[in-house]
């Protein structure tokens, strides 16, 4: 089957309402989408969510290669052609950000114009539900980082290596590179131990792609972007830091999309359904396994402890 690849227009959308679509094209463009975007020499995933408002107007939510998921106000469907605009959040430009594809049999196929003026091709396809139909059986303890070894982690591309173990903790002294498990995971208990500067920011990514927050955010009232939220998506239900200099824990359990949070010992996100990937995600393969990466790229962070339980028994 030949694939239309269309690139981005400079100019405005039309005024083209989803009243013009047939109903099958709107139930096709409807749900989540994990996209893979390619372009000056790199590739990086994305991510799209087309739902309706009311009975006529798409609407939707977009993370880009950074940032947070940001909201599209109108996403306009012609027959199979999907576009939208949204203003630019971390990207270097001025213009609109624009993605311009349409629906095929597998999936989307098009073009992203960044707001520089860069042109770059879009593939998605439906994101998976992950959903479990049995509850999960738990393994055996794996220790990450027990005070002693970065044996089980690696730095990963894009910086240069600022972590090591000092008196017994792992240390990232100051930004530069990520750090990643080498052995990726699925489904999981994960216990870690950590320690943020004043003005810290730092992340614990799940199977690479969704990032629980660490954020000296003081006691402003809690956002997904503040500690112990999932970036983005899901906000805590309480503030239960104990501020900066301060050692601190979670427990994060995740299985499938469904993630709870303990922060401190208080249950701060219980049991709710990450929608997506998050802006850093290494990649945009959500059914597959991943592994644990601590963000480096910020400020420095500290972790004395990091345990994890992995699920034998995943579907």
């Amino acid at each position: 089957m030949s694939v239309l690849l269309l690139t981005g227009t400079a100019g405005a959308l039309p005024a083209q309402s989803s009243a013009s679509a047939s109903a099958q094209t709107i139930a096709q463009a409807i749900g989540r989408w994990d996209l893979t975007v390619e372009g000056e020499g790199r590739r990086y995933p994305s991510w799209l969510e087309v739902t309706l408002s009311g009975n006529r107007t798409l609407v939707g939510r977009f993370v880009g290669g950074g940032g947070s998921a940001r909201p599209i106000a109108r996403v306009q469907l012609d027959s199979g052609r999907l576009r939208f605009a949204i203003p630019p959040q971390w990207e270097a430009g001025a213009e609109d950000l624009r993605v311009d594809a349409m629906l095929t049999e597998d999936g989307l196929q098009g073009s992203m114009t960044l707001p520089n003026g860069a042109v770059h091709r879009v593939t998605g396809r439906r994101a998976p539900l992950l959903r479990r139909e049995t509850a999960p059986t738990w393994g055996r303890e794996i220790v990450l980082f027990g005070g002693d070894s970065m044996d089980a982690w690696e730095p990963l591309p894009g910086g240069r290596s600022n972590w090591s173990v000092v008196n017994g903790v792992l240390t990232n002294a100051r930004s530069g590179a990520n750090l990643a498990t080498k052995e990726r995971f699925t489904d999981f208990r994960l216990h870690v131990e950590f320690r943020y500067p004043r003005g810290g920011n730092s992340g614990i990514y799940l199977r690479g792609r969704h990032e629980v927050q660490i954020e000296d955010s003081g006691a402003q009232e809690p956002t997904s972007l503040h500690l112990g939220g999932v970036y983005g998506f899901l906000v805590p239900n309480e503030i239960a830091a104990r501020g900066p200099g301060e050692w601190q824990t979670f427990d994060i359990t995740l299985v499938g999309r469904r993630v709870t949070v303990v922060l401190n010992g208080k249950t701060i996100i219980a049991d709710q359904t990450i929608p997506g990937i998050t802006g850093g995600a290494l990649d945009s393969n959500e059914g597959e396994p991943g592994p644990i990466y601590l963000q480096g790229d910020h400020t420095a962070v500290e972790f004395r402890r990091i345990v994890l339980v992995p699920a034998t028994v995943s579907r």
